[in-house]
């Protein structure tokens, strides 16, 4: 299983930025497919998730901000990220969880900065 994430870079505060996992399997073969993130110093940390049956889950921190969706045609989750923060730098990564096994991408890096 291979996960490939995109659409990091550098934003102003305030800005969007849209992030794409693209899964070289059926997305709905899995049990979830979701985002962590990971800032310097930091463990990683759920971002928001989507179960094979839809329904999300979010972090606190990035509720009414993020917003997780999903292509089952291109086998692709996004992560829609508006009104970015400082705090939201860090590595975003990919995970998708079949059963006990979990599967990761290498990552795409969000800076948010003036």
């Amino acid at each position: 299983v291979q996960l490939v994430e995109s659409g990091g870079g550098l934003v102003q505060p305030g800005g969007s930025l849209t992030l794409s996992c693209a899964v070289s399997e059926n997305i709905f073969n899995f049990n979830s497919v979701g985002w962590y993130r990971q800032a310097r110093g930091n463990e990683r940390e759920l971002v928001a998730e989507i179960n094979v049956g839809g329904r999300t889950t979010y972090a606190d921190s990035v509720k009414d901000r993020f917003t997780i969706s999903r292509n089952g045609n291109k086998n692709t989750v996004y992560l829609w990220m508006y009104e970015l923060k400082p705090d939201d730098t860090a590595d975003y990564y990919c995970r998708a969880r079949l059963l006990k096994a979990d599967y990761w991408g290498q990552g795409t890096k969000v800076t948010v900065s003036p």
